[in-house]
């Protein structure tokens, strides 16, 4: 309630500000909105100044309606709602946005995105930064290392490398955490030349490590869409992963990777021996992989996309409806 009163007298302050000017933005854009963060400025400033609000990233928790976040739910709800546009990134949040906007007011689609050119440009500088002990395939997994659905996957992956032992491969293990004791300890059962954990990479490091694999692998327990499947494919890289969240709009399953059901490790297992046995197979699935993630998730093809719904909302806006309040004419 205190950070309601407070984004209400600023956002007083903002349309103020703008009519002092002698002017008003084309539109506002928030990004990310849902129960734990409401919009409080947005929807009064374009209320006042009769501008068009669009939202990315929104999301719709109905259990979250009567809880501790209640007032946050009531508040980004009604942001989602009165939105002339919202931008949906990870398609699992799609429905319910839909169903409270109304089937006549559908949301738009935005592919998640990656500038490929600038992610894999920097890659090699740093090839030398984890040499290959061997010439055994290299499995490379990234992800932070915290309690909850990312130990989780840990844990499943390594029960699903277990049962491939009797294969050639090493694993390099990209992230940090408060959980990577716990992560550690569910690998322990390895032989150490198999397992190398690496802690925490700048970006320009993980684009090498991923360059220089043959397969990235993660679970994907209770994952929303997962940057780091972009990343490995922009790298050549093929995937495996857990097809559960919104993987699957940032996966081509059977042609830039597999993708197993959520939780299985016989699934998780299998797949990863098939791929590990057939190298022609990882290959092909990894030019085909660079190729997916530049033609359907790469930063332009984005910007260009934006650029058009932002574009045409503003001209719907115009030609639809004159501001509540003009600005004055300047002095």
């Amino acid at each position: 309630e205190r950070l309601r009163r407070i984004g209400e007298r600023l956002a007083q302050r903002l349309v103020a500000r703008y009519r002092r000017a002698g002017g008003a933005p084309e539109l506002w854009f928030t990004y990310h909105l849902y129960h734990k963060g409401p919009d409080w400025l947005g929807p009064t400033v374009c209320r006042a100044l009769g501008i068009p609000y669009v939202v990315a990233e929104a999301s719709i928790a109905a259990k979250q309606r009567d809880g501790p976040w209640a007032a946050g739910y009531a508040g980004s709800v009604a942001a989602i709602v009165a939105a002339d546009a919202t931008v949906c990134l990870n398609p699992v949040d799609a429905p319910a946005v839909r169903q409270m906007r109304g089937a006549a007011r559908l949301e738009d689609r935005l592919a998640p995105f990656l500038d490929v050119v600038a992610f894999t440009g920097a890659a090699a500088q740093c090839m030398a930064v984890v040499p290959r002990r061997s010439r055994r395939p290299r499995l490379v997994t990234v992800a932070m290392m915290r309690d909850g659905a990312k130990l989780a996957s840990y844990r499943l992956l390594a029960a699903a490398l277990a049962r491939v032992t009797t294969l050639d491969w090493e694993l390099v293990v990209v992230g940090d955490g408060p959980a990577r004791g716990e992560v550690e300890a569910a690998f322990a059962r390895f032989d150490p030349s198999r397992i190398r954990f690496v802690g925490g990479r700048p970006s320009a490091e993980i684009a090498a490590l991923l360059s220089g694999s043959d397969l990235f692998v993660w679970p994907a327990i209770d994952e929303a869409f997962g940057m780091a499947f972009l990343e490995a494919q922009a790298c050549g890289l093929p995937v495996i992963g857990g097809n559960g969240g919104g993987v699957a709009a940032v996966v081509a399953d059977g042609e830039t990777g597999v993708l197993v059901p959520t939780g299985n490790v016989d699934a998780f297992a299998l797949a990863t021996r098939r791929l590990l046995v057939d190298a022609e197979e990882r290959r092909r699935m990894g030019r085909e992989a660079g190729r997916y993630v530049r033609t359907h998730h790469d930063l332009a093809a984005a910007a260009t996309q934006l650029g058009a719904l932002l574009r045409r909302v503003v001209a719907q806006r115009a030609a639809t409806s004159a501001p509540l309040h003009p600005a004055p004419a300047p002095r």
